[in-house]
């Protein structure tokens, strides 16, 4: 977090909060969570640059996440600053929890850092020296730090997925993280003496919790760990962590062994998705390919935004994202076909049904189409695919304007023909 809210950003959160909204049809207790990551290097060197301290710098930003959450019809039930107390009691709760399990010791790194992803990376996993996701030169960096002992936690994480298999969604990005575990669990630092924006542990003030730790620790933070467990233990295990595909290794490897060492049960799940591409290239500030999703709004409406994110690209895949392309969906499916739809039921209820809207008949030539599509519908919401839910919906619209089209309702006359086209519609 140390520019304001991109597509990217909005991208993930939409999908999340288009989820809850579907369960919270379904009458299903919701709690959607989303905030803000505030300390680390990176943090430091975008306040430094600015002339302000890193706190000053985190005030600034994180309302812009906020506001723009706002404007995006976002429907969280929590939003957590990493800068809060509650989540720096939580978090020193963790620390000290994996530290009196054995699974916290003293090491020294050295090694290849990239800033903008807040990430250690080894010498095979660069490409051309450059950090694989930024494409930016990595910094060497060589320092006693603390590690946790991710090796010992291989057979516990392969038990785990083994009897959870339907844990990440979609299904190839599990495949990915069992790939990832069996190539062998490398011990990873936890803190860094160097910085000073950070929680400290709490066994050694001089130095503070790496970032990734830090963040991390805030979806079981928000949720009262440390502050209050009677809260937590009623909401977590959380069904679902929503992510993109760069931080897997930390959600889905890291993560779970953390919770393992403190003796806190996973998440239940994990849905990942792609990337929303500007030029073939991820969105960030680094590469200077950033997308405002509030101009778009602007544009078109937080409505029309909103879908284009939800019907464009199959959620876990990578989609390309052009004006253009944007445009064209919402003139195409909205303005088009659904406008088109609905301008020609409300134009002959009106006309030739008294402005009241029939009732289907019993033997609707829709009335299986329409089943089919909640059916599937269902299905898409239960497996994260919210462009095959639309699709679903888009069957039956095509369907209606089809039957429509077919029967001419605009040129029968007033009544039982027409009421009878115009309530199966």
């Amino acid at each position: 977090m140390n520019a304001q809210p991109h597509l990217g950003h909005a991208y993930t959160t939409i999908i999340a909060d288009a989820v809850s909204r579907w369960h919270r049809l379904l009458g299903d207790d919701v709690h959607l969570l989303t905030g803000t990551d505030e300390h680390g290097l990176k943090i430091q060197q975008a306040a430094d640059a600015q002339g302000v301290t890193p706190q000053a710098f985190a005030d600034s930003i994180a309302p812009l996440f906020e506001q723009a959450w706002q404007r995006l019809n976002i429907t969280h039930d929590d939003f957590i600053r990493t800068t809060e107390k509650r989540h720096a009691v939580g978090v020193q709760k963790l620390l000290q929890a994996c530290y009196d399990a054995g699974d916290i010791e003293s090491d020294v790194y050295q090694g290849q850092y990239c800033v903008a992803c807040e990430a250690y990376f080894l010498e095979d996993e660069l490409e051309n020296g450059n950090c694989p996701i930024h494409h930016t030169k990595t910094t060497y960096v060589e320092e006693e730090n603390y590690f946790f002992r991710l090796s010992r936690f291989e057979d516990r994480l392969l038990k785990w997925y083994a009897d959870h298999p339907q844990a990440i969604t979609p299904g190839f990005r599990m495949n990915e993280v069992i790939g990832f575990i069996k190539g062998g669990l490398n011990d990873f630092s936890i803190s860094r003496k160097t910085l000073t924006w950070g929680i400290p542990l709490p066994w050694d003030k001089s130095h503070v919790a790496y970032v990734w730790f830090d963040a991390l620790a805030n979806y079981i933070t928000a949720l009262g760990y440390g502050t209050d467990e009677t809260a937590f233990t009623e909401r977590w295990p959380v069904d679902y962590h929503f992510i993109g595909k760069d931080i897997i290794r930390f959600h889905c490897v890291y993560w779970p062994a953390m919770l393992m060492s403190a003796g806190i049960e996973p998440p239940k799940g994990w849905a990942v998705g792609g990337w929303l591409l500007v030029g073939g290239e991820k969105m960030s500030k680094t590469t200077g390919n950033v997308v405002n999703p509030l101009d778009l709004i602007d544009d078109i409406g937080v409505d029309g935004f909103r879908y284009y994110v939800l019907a464009d690209t199959a959620y876990g895949n990578d989609g390309d994202f052009t004006y253009e392309g944007l445009i064209s969906r919402y003139n195409s499916d909205l303005a088009n076909n659904l406008g088109n739809l609905a301008a020609r039921i409300a134009t002959v209820v009106e006309k030739k049904c008294g402005g009241l809207g029939p009732k289907p008949t019993l033997d609707s030539p829709l009335a299986q189409i329409a089943a089919t599509a909640v059916s599937e519908t269902k299905d898409a919401w239960a497996q994260v695919q919210p462009s095959k839910a639309l699709e679903a919906t888009w069957n039956l619209i095509r369907a209606t304007n089809s039957h429509l089209e077919n029967n001419e309702p605009w040129k029968m006359e007033v009544g039982e023909a027409v009421d009878r086209v115009m309530g199966d519609a």
